[in-house]
């Protein structure tokens, strides 16, 4: 009896050792995030559609990689040879995800029929994927009839355990819908879209994020009182509850929200697109109803952000990116972003 105790005794102690040190190393290795990466195009000019990359130390200033260039050639990865709207997400699985429209405005604002698929595990290289909708589903989408395949985003959905994109779609007769999809394992492929939102009236630009057990989908309304709405859902695919409220801080026409959460903060940052303006605007709040002002960007001749999405990133992340497409005189000191 007393070897057998002794025998518990020790394979307990060695196993509070080794969770212990298990965890210790997790949390060492775990590196913290310093700074941001905002995903964005720059107008409305085929060599301004194209994939964009910025960095920044407080989520507000923002200094372009690459020289304000792109950091993909948009005619290597769309149909259209060129792509808006940009949303990065960081995955579940250690891999980054990139969607776009694939559109060129110059053939009209009714001209786009798809989307591009990204993904990548280091920020640098990407794998790509162009999904033609009157190609891929020709039961469901006539060419001549679909209209816009516009602004799709990525979420991770743990009741699926797959990512779900949410696009809006316009077809004629009928008002903008919030469709989703289900990638497949290897971010190539979607399945066919399903209405996950209908306003019962145009809505655009949707995201999506989630915090003390809701999801809240930002979106933009058209034609009714044009700006930022929200509604909310306990799941992504349960029912959503409009709040019929708008949440930009601005008389400025709007579009293009995209929210974040600061780092080791509580506060919620909220930032639309005043494209008409030529410039962000960026709100704050901490329970993602009641917003306040606090800046607008401050764009340059290279810097001229449109319809983008922002993501915290580590040290290791900034220093990867700055090094593979450096802008003239930056450092990620001058940026601000340092090692903690």
């Amino acid at each position: 009896m007393k070897n057998k105790l002794t025998v518990a005794l020790a394979l307990i102690a060695t196993l509070t050792t080794i969770c212990f040190f298990s965890s210790c190393k997790g949390k060492t290795n775990e590196e913290p995030y310093v700074g941001y990466l905002f995903a964005y195009f720059n107008g409305n000019a085929p060599w301004q559609e194209q994939i964009c990359f910025a960095l920044s130390a407080d989520g507000y200033n923002y200094t372009p990689l690459n020289n304000g260039n792109p950091i993909i050639s948009s005619d290597t990865i769309a149909n259209k040879q060129a792509v808006r709207d940009p949303h990065i997400l960081r995955g579940e699985d250690g891999n980054f995800y990139m969607v776009v429209t694939d559109m060129r405005s110059s053939q009209g604002w009714a001209s786009n029929d798809g989307l591009v698929l990204l993904r990548s595990n280091n920020l640098i290289d990407w794998t790509h994927s162009a999904i033609d909708f009157p190609t891929t589903w020709p039961e469901r989408f006539d060419r001549d009839s679909l209209t816009q395949v516009w602004a799709p985003q990525t979420i991770y959905d743990p009741e699926a355990g797959k990512y779900m994109l949410y696009y809006a779609i316009g077809e004629i007769g009928q008002h903008y819908i919030t469709y989703c999809s289900y990638a497949n394992e290897d971010f190539t492929e979607i399945s066919m879209p399903e209405v996950l939102y209908d306003h019962n009236a145009n809505t655009i630009d949707a995201d999506i994020v989630y915090d003390n057990g809701l999801y809240h989908m930002f979106f933009k309304t058209e034609g009714q009182g044009n700006g930022i709405q929200k509604a909310t859902a306990k799941t992504l695919r349960g029912e959503w509850t409009p709040e019929h409220k708008y949440l930009q801080q601005s008389r400025k026409a709007v579009e293009g929200s995209a929210v974040f959460k600061l780092i080791d903060s509580d506060e919620w940052i909220l930032m639309y697109d005043c494209y008409m303006n030529g410039h962000y605007e960026y709100c704050k709040s901490t329970d993602l109803t009641n917003f306040t002002f606090v800046c607008n960007s401050a764009n340059t001749d290279i810097f001229t952000p449109r319809h983008g999405t922002t993501i915290a990133i580590t040290y290791d992340e900034a220093k990867r990116l700055i090094n593979q497409w450096p802008s003239e005189g930056k450092t990620l000191e001058s940026i601000g972003i340092v090692k903690k």
